[in-house]
């Protein structure tokens, strides 16, 4: 996810998109730990996805 793509939108966009690759990570999380994970580097996309997005609402904030 590019970040010029993010500033576009609003802070509650943001929010619902946040709150989205919350709970992705968190079912990524679990599906690693049973040993399921079919693509361990999109953790780090997701981890890294989640921060700018939590950046960019506390820049807007």
């Amino acid at each position: 996810m590019k970040v010029a793509e993010l500033r576009e939108l609003t802070v509650e966009d943001l929010r619902v998109r946040e709150k989205d690759l919350d709970d992705e990570l968190f079912r990524m999380r679990l599906k690693k730990s049973m040993g399921q994970l079919e693509a361990p580097a999109r953790l780090r996309g997701l981890r890294r996805d989640l921060a700018r997005i939590k950046t960019l609402i506390h820049e807007k904030a």
